[in-house]
């Protein structure tokens, strides 16, 4: 069988082959000597652009002593044309460059030599093998936003064509879209579904509505993996049920690929073969294996940009029973600017304002889905979609309950909407502050 996939890689000159050498070497290694094998790569990396790259040695002015000497670079590090940032040898002709979404502030443009980018595509096959899942092989529905501009749209549906998927669109959810898309289903021998985990779930809500288990129509499916967006457990438990397959969850960030993928035991397993995650207190001191902290990464193979010691915007904690070889993801809080800022002066998670209302919200047994926006330090609008609107009892209990957890004095407004303001991309972001901390 002609492996369309790896063709498409190879033509773009990733070399893939050799990556995947390297990655099974990685896999090989003891965990008693994992600790030497990091060390050794991390000073490699380091030294590289301290050689290779003007822009890190502005960054790093007083050399390269201990790990914890180096600077903890953010986004706004980056905020200079892309070609200042590059190594010597690298060019806009040589490399595979990309740019940030931007839900952390402001996007910025990045760059990826083609082994660093290889190894980031190996690693990724690799991760979905373990759910059975072979990109040259395996059929995708696919739940990603589209280009509407002509050319781009044209480029998108060939990568989906070589890549195996079809695409659904994830801007009309009507019943009519929801219906076609079901038979969509019952046609197409789909063996795994992969896209935004908010897309996913108002499929999976309308399945649950009609009393159907996707699995029954689609036998060939074989795992549904989301990205992207916050996966609770109440929405895996939906999904799982209506889809009749396993959930996995990736969590992955376009600047060095993915950082955490669900394993066969269920954990949300650390890239510790391409990256070194570290978990980072506000002043950039290591933080113990359970407590919660910024995300800092280190890109073990880039040499065309430096991604050293990179906060990436989220906050999370890892698992007590974490290793070097084997680090597990225990939780993820959220961006870093996903905090809402109380008139108290208090600090919450935005994540906890979503986590509440969607518990009490969907009680009601209407809601399909909502956002939370702060637009003062005591104000947030709450906008949901819904087949009724919510009862004034229901806004009087979800208010108390905010109160009850915060602070008195905060004012929430309800505003029923048709659908929600998704990103260009479709994501939808559950929660948006719009006040400066």
């Amino acid at each position: 069988m002609l492996k369309i996939f790896n063709l498409s890689l190879y033509l773009k000159r990733f070399p893939v082959k050799r990556a995947k050498e390297e990655l099974k070497k990685i896999s090989e290694i003891e965990e008693a000597t994992y600790d030497d094998f990091l060390k050794k790569k991390k000073a490699d990396i380091v030294n590289y652009h301290l050689k290779n790259n003007s822009f890190y040695r502005t960054k790093v002015k007083n050399g390269f002593t201990t790990w914890q000497s180096l600077p903890v670079l953010k986004k706004q590090d980056f905020q200079i044309p892309l070609k200042q940032r590059l190594s010597t040898g690298f060019s806009e002709k040589n490399i595979y460059s990309n740019k940030t979404s931007g839900s952390s502030g402001n996007p910025i443009r990045f760059a990826k030599d083609k082994y660093s980018h290889a190894i980031t595509w190996a690693y990724h096959m690799e991760r979905f093998g373990w759910h059975g899942i072979d990109f040259n092989k395996s059929f995708q529905a696919r739940y990603y936003g589209i280009p509407l501009d002509f050319i781009e749209n044209k480029k998108i549906r060939l990568k989906d064509w070589l890549a195996k998927r079809y695409r659904f669109s994830i801007t009309d959810f009507s019943e009519k879209a929801l219906k076609d898309m079901l038979e969509v289903y019952k046609s197409t021998p789909f063996d795994y579904i992969n896209g935004y985990t908010s897309s996913i779930v108002l499929f999976a809500k309308y399945l649950k509505e009609n009393d159907l288990i996707l699995k029954d129509i689609c036998p060939t499916l074989k795992v549904c993996i989301v990205t992207s967006e916050m996966l609770f457990e109440a929405d895996k438990m939906l999904l799982e049920k209506q889809l009749g397959v396993a959930v996995v969850n990736e969590y992955g960030f376009a600047e060095a690929g993915v950082l955490a993928f669900t394993n066969l035991e269920g954990e949300w397993e650390v890239d510790s073969k391409t990256l070194f995650v570290e978990i980072l207190d506000e002043n950039d001191i290591p933080v113990p294996l359970g407590a919660e902290g910024k995300i800092v990464i280190t890109s073990l193979h880039n040499k065309a940009h430096p991604f050293i010691r990179y906060e990436i915007g989220d906050y999370g904690a890892l698992s007590e029973k974490s290793t070097l070889k084997k680090p597990i993801l225990k939780k993820l809080l959220g961006r870093t600017n996903d905090f809402a800022l109380l008139p108290s002066g208090k600090k919450a998670a935005g994540m906890t304002f979503y986590v509440i209302a969607k518990k009490i919200m969907e009680e009601s047994g209407n809601i399909k889905e909502f956002k939370v926006i702060q637009t003062k330090t005591d104000t947030f609008e709450i906008n949901y979609v819904s087949d009724t609107p919510l009862t004034n009892e229901k806004i009087n209990s979800i208010t108390k309950t905010f109160e009850q957890f915060l602070e008195s004095g905060i004012q929430f407004n309800f505003n029923r909407k048709e659908h929600l303001d998704r990103t260009t991309s479709g994501k939808l972001k559950q929660f948006i502050s719009l006040v400066e901390s």
